[in-house]
C-alpha cells in the first residue's frame, strides 16, 4: 500500500510540475519529449514516426509487473486532466523500469504521429489491456477514465475468483497427505493406549 501511494504521489508530481512543448509548421508537431534517463527528444527527423525512441527493447524478456496498479495510476493521470500520451509518460516515469519504458516509449510514439496500433505493436501482451482500454479515448475522444476503471474492477475479481479456485484445489490435494500424517498420530494416542489397557486386564 505505502509503495502505490509514493507511485500516486510521484505521478501527480509529474503531471503538475511537467510540461510538453510544441510547435507547429514543417519543423514537426513535437519539439522536445522527456523520457526517463534521457535527454530530450529532438523534433522527428521526417524519416517516419517512430525514429524517436532506441531504448533497450526487453519487452518479451521482463513481464509486467501488476497491470492492475498501472490501471490504477493512468485512472489517476487522465482524472487529473492529462491527455493518453502525457498520463502514459507520466506513469512511466514514475514505475520506471521494463514497464516504465513500455509506456514511454508508447507516448513518444503517439506524440510523433505513429498509429496506435503501431505505437503499441512492441510492448508485451501483459499490457494489452491498457491499450485496450485507451484505444477508444485516442481514436475516438471518449473519456478513458471509465474503461480503465472497469478493466481494473475486472482483473481484481478474476484475480479474487482464481484465489478461492486455488485454494479450494489445494484443499483436496492435502486431504490425503494430512490423513497420511493424522493417521499413525491417531493410532499411537487413541488406539495403543486402549489395547495397553486390554492387555494388562487380560494379564491380571
Amino acid at each position: 500500500m505505502t509503495s502505490v501511494l509514493v507511485l500516486a504521489l510521484e505521478v501527480s508530481g509529474l503531471l503538475a510540475g511537467a510540461t510538453v512543448p510544441w510547435r507547429g509548421g514543417s519543423g514537426g508537431r513535437l519539439a522536445a519529449v522527456r523520457a526517463p534517463g534521457r535527454a530530450a527528444l529532438g523534433a522527428p527527423s521526417g524519416r517516419g514516426p517512430r525514429q524517436g525512441w532506441r531504448g533497450p527493447r526487453h519487452d518479451r524478456a521482463e513481464p509486467c509487473r501488476d497491470v492492475v496498479l498501472l490501471l490504477d495510476l493512468l485512472d489517476m493521470a487522465v482524472t487529473a486532466g492529462a491527455g493518453v500520451p502525457r498520463a502514459l509518460e507520466a506513469v512511466g516515469e514514475a514505475v520506471r523500469g521494463a514497464d516504465g519504458e513500455r509506456l514511454t516509449r508508447v507516448s513518444v510514439e503517439l506524440l510523433l504521429g505513429a498509429p496506435w496500433t503501431a505505437a503499441w505493436a512492441a510492448t508485451s501482451d501483459d499490457l494489452r489491456p491498457i491499450a485496450e482500454c485507451l484505444e477508444a479515448s485516442w481514436v475516438q475522444g471518449a473519456a478513458p477514465g471509465p474503461a480503465l476503471r472497469a478493466r481494473a474492477g475486472a482483473v481484481r475479481r478474476d484475480r479474487r475468483r482464481d484465489a478461492r479456485e486455488a485454494a479450494g484445489r489445494l484443499g483436496v490435494h492435502l486431504v490425503l497427505p494430512l490423513g497420511l500424517c493424522f493417521l499413525p498420530a491417531f493410532v499411537l494416542l487413541g488406539l495403543v493406549p486402549v489395547l495397553v489397557s486390554l492387555a494388562s486386564g487380560l494379564t491380571l
